[in-house]
């Protein structure tokens, strides 16, 4: 039987970098302070790192998909140096009110629903029950949950006001306070 790999999920704008709002371009992304090293920390306690991030500002038109995948290149070029490259990304450009037709629907792939969690698992053969998910909003945590990942975590600047919104989570400021205080690895 073939053996199925555990993951760290996380979604990216809030978690990974500065969420100063449809994040699109190189010159507006910008490390949280720990992150890269966080990143290498989860993969050497063997985790596969998965990000799946909404990126609705595809579908209002803020920036396009080579713009996010230039972005994506920016941000993985940056990542080598530390050992700490996500293994895979997905992420989900509609959004029902979308500015751009062709990006106007109510999708499987945009969290609160499960769309992006599920394909990981199949692309890449992993144990969704034996994985953690990381987000800064309680969508990031629910759609997770709904894909089958029992392993909770919410961070960054919304916990106020989303803790209150998900049940059997943890709470840390940031995934540099996750690395060193989460005994759930």
């Amino acid at each position: 039987m073939l053996t199925m790999d555990k993951a760290v999920f996380f979604d990216r704008d809030g978690v990974i970098n500065v969420d100063s709002g449809y994040v699109g371009k190189i010159e507006d992304f910008h490390f949280i302070e720990g992150v890269p090293e966080a990143l290498y920390a989860i993969r050497m306690k063997g985790y596969r790192l998965i990000l799946v991030t909404n990126q609705s500002g595809i579908g209002r038109g803020y920036y396009s998909e080579d713009d996010f995948w230039e972005l994506c290149d920016y941000m993985q070029e940056s990542l080598e140096y530390n050992y700490a490259l996500f293994d895979a990304i997905y992420f989900c450009p509609h959004h029902p009110e979308a500015t751009l037709e062709s990006y106007r629907c109510d999708c499987e792939c945009r969290k609160p629903k499960p769309g992006m969690f599920l394909q990981a698992k199949e692309d890449l053969n992993l144990n969704l029950s034996a994985s953690i998910m990381i987000g800064d909003h309680a969508g990031d945590l629910i759609a997770a949950r709904r894909a089958g990942v029992k392993k909770l975590l919410l961070v960054g600047e919304h916990i106020q006001e989303e803790q209150g919104k998900i049940d059997n989570i943890e709470v840390f400021d940031d995934l540099v306070a996750v690395v060193k205080e989460y005994k759930g690895f």
